[in-house]
């Protein structure tokens, strides 16, 4: 079921997928789809998440710029080339005018999760000198912006942004 969400969102775009379809695709009742979920971005949210979890999940790096390239590296790929990531896109902009979806997005975020998880292998909680929500949305922001916005990839410079994050990130701000 959650493989055949993100298939139809790809090949048929958000609006056009239906729990029914789904449904259909799978190989499923509906009524098994409503057992688990309520609505198609929950569902679809979750296959999302799970995949984002995975691919996301960058190897360790004794240095942490290397660490937040590596990650933005995987992020820009994930955003660009994966079905899930193309799913997620998908309901964020979904988000935009359904507070239903705005609000599943802001009470589950799997991208927000991975962002953390990277920042804090790659700086020890000590040495972050922002809130975490508002390092992740730094961390993830441009990138985000670039994409989302229908720019080419090629010019994101990962180390470039992460150099940037690390120096955002790690400054001790007055009155801090």
């Amino acid at each position: 079921m959650l493989h055949a969400v993100d298939d139809l969102v790809v090949e048929l775009g958000y609006s056009a997928v239906t729990l029914k379809g789904i449904a259909e695709r799978a190989g499923v009742s509906r009524q098994t789809l409503y057992r688990w979920w309520s609505t198609k971005a929950e569902i679809l949210l979750e296959a999302s998440a799970i995949d984002a979890r995975h691919e996301l999940d960058v190897p360790p790096h004794d240095d942490p710029a290397a660490h937040i390239a590596a990650y933005l590296d995987a992020l820009i790929v994930f955003l660009t080339g994966s079905a899930a990531g193309a799913a997620y896109r998908a309901l964020l902009g979904e988000a935009q005018h359904d507070a239903g979806v705005a609000e599943l997005l802001r009470t589950n975020d799997p991208l927000g999760e991975s962002a953390a998880a990277a920042i804090e292998r790659a700086l020890p909680g000590h040495a972050l000198a922002l809130p975490m929500p508002q390092a992740t949305a730094y961390l993830v922001g441009p990138v985000f912006f670039w994409i989302l916005s229908g720019r080419t990839t090629e010019a994101l410079d990962s180390h470039a942004l992460a150099d940037e994050f690390l120096r955002l990130a790690t400054v001790v701000r007055p009155g801090a």
